[in-house]
């Protein structure tokens, strides 16, 4: 493959992601913000990023997947409580769950 097809892949990635993010944008725009849809598309927002955290704790790729599945459990666990710890702070828990994951591949543990 070219570089010329590689930047035509791209590009098109590219616009299909902003499309539809635009799209996304008109649409949150038109929507009751405590509507039944609006709560609808929070929930499945929610569920796919439940979804995706437990896919990556059952059935890890990469480096994950030397880890054994009580280590992974450790680590989103460990992520959860510094969450709520820092009164529901998104980032303070995903720097600790983050480390706890690049501690463990680092050591094998």
């Amino acid at each position: 493959m070219n570089t010329q097809t590689l930047w035509i892949i791209v590009t098109g990635c590219i616009i299909a992601t902003f499309f539809w993010r635009l799209l996304g944008a008109i649409v949150v725009q038109r929507m009751a913000e405590r509507g039944e849809l609006y709560e609808w598309v929070n929930c499945v927002s929610y569920a796919l990023v439940a979804a995706l955290v437990f896919r990556m704790i059952i059935i890890p790729q990469s480096d994950l997947a030397i880890l054994s599945i009580w280590s992974r459990v450790s680590a989103v666990g460990l992520a959860f409580i510094i969450y709520f710890l820092f009164k529901r702070n998104l980032l303070a828990g995903v720097a600790a769950g983050s480390a706890c994951f690049s501690i463990m591949v680092a050591f094998d543990i």
